[in-house]
């Protein structure tokens, strides 16, 4: 294995994401509120990470409850539509000397599903292994028999000269998967990764040319193959915006701005043209580089700051309120219902 494939897959893995706290004047606009809709109060529950297991609580924060004792979940967890599980990621790792001398540590990672009911009967330490070969990470659930993630086709190869990053769809109840891409066995040094999908089957997702990332692109339904060439140009016009995700109702897509100017949560429209300002970083901290979640009504959003905390806010910018931490907290994702 050479080892300038660890490092690669090192760089992209870590993708750090630094939101500045220097007070500044944001020039953005906030969403009207006649546009905005009415918002109520916040529902529903809240899946998390704290000291790298599964939690959940009550959109206020109160009820906080371990789900699932692995000790090595990372990433944002993905509640099922019909609230009953959670898929998230467990972290492995491989160390390998090649006889040459090369290779190296290189991160390995799978898909799991947590089960609330064998929570609720006292049983923590039970869950469902739905990927085996080592390259599955950030899933997020679409519907009953789809969620989509991105994975690295070349993890479990141990004289891989270069990860192959491909964004998926796996059944989790079969196991079958499919590379969204078809010409995804020719890898190039371009990938997509960190994907979220609306009902349409379209797909928001981070471009990356070798270890830099280039922006945030939005992919139809229709154009999957569209040339690597054309989203590279696509991403270059929203190199700020990271970690895209869906609003339930599509109307939205939410993501961090990592601008030293206009840093925080911002919301987009479909097509991209239109950008408000959801929150500002809170004081103190930074914003973790991991996706926004959206309420069930498509009204609030939850995030978390590097300080281990957990906080939501509706998309008027208004009720920023810490609901945990600060700790361990880490990667929130609210319930569908």
């Amino acid at each position: 294995m050479k080892s300038s494939r660890f490092i690669r897959t090192a760089l992209i893995t870590v993708g750090v994401i630094f939101i500045t706290l220097t007070p500044r004047v944001w020039s953005a606009q906030t969403l009207p509120v006649e546009k905005a809709g009415k918002i109520g109060k916040p529902t529903g529950r809240i899946a998390f990470l704290r000291d790298n297991n599964v939690w959940v609580m009550n959109a206020d924060g109160s009820d906080q409850e371990k789900i699932c004792e692995v000790g090595n979940a990372e990433g944002r967890p993905s509640w099922s539509p019909d609230g009953k599980k959670i898929v998230f990621t467990r972290r492995g790792m491989v160390n390998l000397q090649a006889p040459d001398n090369t290779g190296g540590t290189h991160k390995v990672y799978d898909l799991f599903v947590a089960w609330i009911d064998s929570a609720y009967a006292n049983n923590r330490l039970w869950w469902t292994r739905i990927t085996t070969d080592l390259g599955s990470r950030e899933p997020e659930w679409v519907s009953n028999d789809k969620i989509v993630f991105y994975k690295d086709v070349n993890a479990n190869y141990a004289n891989a000269m270069r990860p192959n990053y491909q964004i998926c769809i796996i059944d989790p109840e079969s196991g079958d998967f499919a590379p969204i891409r078809k010409d995804w066995a020719n890898p190039g040094a371009q990938y997509l990764i960190n994907p979220s999908m609306n009902s349409n089957g379209d797909i928001v997702c981070e471009f990356f040319q070798e270890v830099q990332r280039v922006g945030m692109v939005m992919i139809p339904a229709d154009k999957y193959m569209m040339k690597m060439s054309e989203i590279a140009e696509m991403a270059k016009k929203n190199s700020t915006m990271v970690t895209p995700v869906w609003s339930p109702d599509g109307k939205w897509i939410a993501g961090i701005h990592n601008s030293m100017d206009e840093g925080g949560i911002y919301i987009m429209s479909p097509d991209l043209k239109e950008k408000y300002l959801v929150t500002e970083t809170p004081i103190g901290t930074y914003i973790n580089p991991i996706r926004p979640s959206w309420s069930p009504d498509s009204k609030w959003l939850t995030f978390s700051t590097q300080d281990g905390s957990i906080w939501i806010v509706d998309i008027t910018g208004n009720g920023k309120r810490r609901i945990s931490g600060p700790g361990m907290d880490t990667a929130p994702d609210w319930s569908k219902k």
